[in-house]
């Protein structure tokens, strides 16, 4: 299962009970059954990488359980330390300054060359 589309999403939390679920769609509509586009639709995932956020029900649980091939869902620890994570990638680096113009020459080397 390492080329799971979990393991793309996964954070480094452990899984716990969540009050809210973060869903991405994480596979392509094209191909897939009717009845599972409309679950999706209902769902409010309508394009690839999306994350929407619910509460946990058993009527959500219900829908995920059809479509989870082409879902993952995250807890709201997993979510919160997963951006955590890409914002820390994300940080400000320092900028790289180039200059085009020539070094500037110092005096003791004009000085030197007379």
């Amino acid at each position: 299962m390492s080329g799971s589309a979990f393991n793309a999403f996964k954070a480094r939390v452990p899984i716990e009970w969540s009050p809210r679920l973060y869903i991405t769609l994480v596979r392509g509509l094209p191909g897939t059954r009717h009845l599972h586009r409309r679950t999706l639709d209902a769902m409010r995932l309508r394009r690839c990488h999306r994350t929407v956020a619910h509460r946990n029900t058993p009527s959500l649980l219900g829908m995920l359980n059809q479509v989870k091939r082409l879902v993952v869902v995250e807890t709201e620890a997993m979510f919160n330390s997963r951006k955590q994570q890409q914002e820390e990638h994300r940080a400000l680096r320092p900028p790289i300054v180039v200059s085009h113009s020539p070094p500037p020459t110092t005096s003791s080397a004009a000085d030197s060359a007379k």
